[in-house]
């Protein structure tokens, strides 16, 4: 669960309706639907050349979802902008060289984070976090989080037909790295985010460490082995969806990742966004076979009260920069063969609202995290400008970098699968050097 599915179930969720409505629905697909999807190659899989031999020197991908629009430039500010502080009376973050108690963190001479960010400064100066702004979908202008959300993860807009998400057309794709995988891609949620669907052996699980049929634990191992002799005799995708999910509960039950200890004295958040990152982590070096993991952070529809300084978008970008951070001290700097990338649906209006707050936009801003990503640096593939003439109907900055292109070039280059036109129908990505 979300951090905004927390705020929901505790009375105190924020955003648009749309959005709250969209938080609610999102998990009501069952695991065994989203399960009996993954795990057989469905017809379109023939077109795709299947090397025959197992890989295990490609990249773990860990895609996390920032759900509910991120306020792009109140993450990443751009503090030499003169129509930043215009624009945003009430709700901007003081310049790196002022003498505010709050004021950003410069990242190089033209953009800085506030210091609700500065969890992720490690990773930056260790050079592998890499900052994109100005980024969203090229293709497509709607504001709504439902459509610009299915979009995002499915790789392509406005496309019925597509029901599959580009990371689970990724593992379609690929040979696993484990001759015999249990596991190949995680969802960590109660319904599997769009982004895995179609993987084979990928499952949604909320929390891996207490994975289980349920009922009492004194009939368990019978009631296990009733189903599994019960589900052999069916017929796929309903026996291989029920056999996986028997097989998965087995294996996380023998991993024990309730006493994983993270290395380098690591302490991650007590939030579900930090645990679920510190689960992935454990199941990445429990060296199961895992080869992609999704995960979700919400509270980001920041239509009031927004405050980046002290506010609700103060606590959204320290939760999301301290687990991040967590994860690279844990993982990625101990030379983990992991890539994580960080996006959000669109961004927010340039210009505050009457509520404090900021409405739906367009360019956002997207993190890419590994030791294969050429990170230290803020890349933008042409910053748009914030004059009156430069925004997007006079309201938004303009996207100049779209997602799919670095999504594209990490595929390709750190999950090593070049059937790019199969994962991205539609779209010939432009690569620009974001991995080394």
């Amino acid at each position: 669960m979300s951090r905004h599915d927390d705020d929901l179930a505790h009375g105190t969720a924020h955003g648009c309706s749309e959005y709250l409505d969209l938080s609610r629905r999102r998990f009501l697909a069952t695991s065994a639907t989203m399960s009996a999807a993954a795990v057989v190659f469905p017809d379109w899989l023939p077109r795709i050349t299947l090397a025959n031999h197992y890989s295990s020197t490609r990249d773990v991908m860990v895609s996390v979802f920032l759900r509910g629009g991120v306020d792009g430039l109140a993450m990443v500010i751009p503090h030499t902008e003169a129509r930043y502080y215009q624009l945003r009376p009430t709700i901007r973050t003081p310049a790196p060289d002022s003498m505010a108690a709050n004021r950003a963190i410069a990242l190089d001479d033209f953009f800085a984070i506030p210091p609700a960010m500065q969890g992720l400064l490690p990773a930056y100066q260790a050079q592998d976090l890499l900052v994109m702004h100005a980024v969203g979908q090229r293709t497509n202008s709607s504001r709504s989080h439902f459509d610009a959300q299915r979009f995002m993860e499915v790789g392509k807009p406005a496309d019925p037909e597509l029901t599959t998400g580009w990371l689970g057309r990724h593992l379609a794709s690929v040979p696993p790295v484990h001759a015999s995988p249990v596991l190949r891609g995680l969802g960590l949620s109660s319904g599997l985010q769009k982004t895995l669907v179609g993987g084979p052996q990928t499952l949604p699980i909320a929390d891996p460490a207490n994975y289980s049929i349920g009922g009492s634990s004194s009939t368990r191992a019978a009631r296990t082995a009733v189903l599994a002799a019960n589900y052999a005799q069916s017929v796929d995708p309903l026996r291989a969806s029920a056999l996986d999910a028997l097989a998965t509960i087995d294996l996380l039950a023998s991993l024990n990742l309730g006493a994983y200890t993270p290395a380098n004295g690591v302490t991650y958040p007590n939030t579900s966004f930090g645990r679920g990152l510190r689960a992935i982590a454990a199941l990445i070096k429990s060296d199961i076979g895992l080869e992609a993991a999704a995960i979700d952070l919400g509270g980001w529809d920041t239509h009031a009260s927004q405050d980046p300084n002290n506010g609700q978008m103060a606590q959204s970008m320290a939760q999301f920069a301290q687990a991040m951070g967590a994860f690279w001290a844990d993982v990625i700097a101990t030379s983990y063969p992991v890539t994580t990338v960080a996006v959000s649906e669109f961004g927010r209006n340039a210009r505050e609202n009457g509520s404090a707050g900021t409405d739906h936009g367009r360019a956002t801003v997207m993190f890419a995290m590994g030791r294969g990503i050429a990170g230290g640096r803020v890349f933008t593939a042409g910053w748009p400008g914030m004059a009156p003439e430069q925004l997007e109907r006079q309201l938004d900055l303009r996207v100049t970098l779209d997602y799919r292109d670095v999504l594209a070039e990490i595929v390709q280059r750190r999950l090593e699968n070049s059937n790019l036109d199969f994962v991205f129908p539609g779209w010939t990505p432009t690569f620009h050097g974001v991995t080394r």
